[in-house]
């Protein structure tokens, strides 16, 4: 599943991310590395860009971006 399709609420565990060498790099920089796990914060009007919870900060990412890194859904324990 990529990371375009989770809905607002879910957490997920990133398993790869298939984007040109700089556009990975920077994003591993913001936290987005394998095995990060990821939670769907809130979407803005009209759907783009959505907000993610990764390594502890906010990271607004657009739907062509986020649809490029796979991740495997998780139930987030309370």
């Amino acid at each position: 599943m990529c990371l375009s399709e989770m809905k607002v609420g879910q957490h997920g565990r990133l398993e790869r991310v298939e984007l040109p060498e700089e556009v990975g790099d920077h994003l591993a920089h913001m936290g987005f590395l394998p095995g990060a796990g990821v939670h769907v914060l809130r979407r803005a009007p009209g759907g783009d860009p959505t907000v993610y919870r990764v390594d502890g900060i906010e990271v607004a990412l657009r739907r062509e971006t986020a649809r490029h890194l796979f991740m495997t859904p998780i139930e987030k324990v309370q």
